[in-house]
């Protein structure tokens, strides 16, 4: 029971350090926005500090808008190493840890393979990722391009596992980077319902909580668990059915632990 609670205490303490280690890399980074001095620095030219604009959209969830979090030309690259290899999304089951198909979620979608991570431009998306969530590039599970087509949608649903299997392999998913690679989309939106009490529009719906429009190079970083060390319930969220157009995205989850890459779906 003491190493239980010790470990639930470094846990906690881990958190809300990162927490606060995250809110002033944000701060600088809000300042250092308009600033010229990056010109021939490699390391902000990865992070792209001149450019991404964070945006805090809620502290309960924890959800930050990042503006032009990608470049055009990184959009394009993931849209076109996505295509030719899509197949209908699945889910996991709550209880026994599969996968499988369900109506629940109508994407389609490919995971990123190791020599897709070796190319350059991969490398550096995943280094900003890792900057950004404040969590090491080992732990995050590979990226996943998805495509939503006319009509197609996810119902709102947690990123965090509720049964054992999937925590084997790096623990439980404790942040998730979502980006949108594609423009001209109407509806598509990435819906919170749990994300406070103000109204949002969501596949053409006005609805209670917060919903993100789907802009080409933005992202949105979120947190299924919350500074206790625990899954945080508020952190669920759906993709709002698509009206018109076709909506890219790409997603890479982040573990408590080094993540080996063996995706099954």
């Amino acid at each position: 029971m003491k190493f239980i609670f010790g470990l639930l205490t470094f846990v906690t303490v881990g958190l809300v350090i990162g927490s606060v280690s995250q809110l002033a890399l944000l701060r600088k980074l809000e300042d250092s926005h308009d600033i010229l001095l990056w010109k021939n620095d490699k390391e902000a030219e990865t992070l792209r500090l001149k450019y991404i604009k964070p945006e805090v959209l809620s502290w309960s969830p924890r959800i930050i808008l990042l503006h032009n979090f990608l470049s055009m030309e990184e959009c394009d690259y993931l849209k076109a190493i996505g295509s030719p290899h899509l197949k209908r999304s699945k889910v996991v089951n709550e209880t026994t840890g599969k996968y499988y198909k369900s109506n629940g979620r109508t994407s389609s979608g490919m995971f990123l393979k190791w020599k897709d991570r070796k190319h350059p431009m991969v490398q550096a998306i995943e280094k900003r990722i890792s900057i950004y969530a404040q969590v090491p590039s080992e732990n995050g599970e590979a990226i996943q391009i998805l495509r939503y087509e006319k009509n197609q949608y996810y119902k709102a649903h947690p990123d965090y596992f509720l049964d054992t299997f999937n925590l084997k392999n790096g623990g439980q998913r404790i942040a998730t980077m979502l980006m949108y690679i594609g423009d001209n989309v109407e509806g598509g939106e990435t819906y919170f319902p749990w994300g406070g009490s103000s109204e949002c529009n969501c596949g053409g719906k006005i609805v209670k909580g917060i919903s993100v429009k789907p802009m080409k190079g933005n992202a949105v970083l979120f947190w299924s668990m919350g500074l206790n060390g625990q899954i945080d319930p508020n952190s669920r969220h759906g993709a709002c059915e698509v009206l018109s157009g076709t909506k890219w995205s790409a997603v890479k989850w982040m573990r408590e632990r080094p993540y080996t890459f063996h995706h099954l779906i």
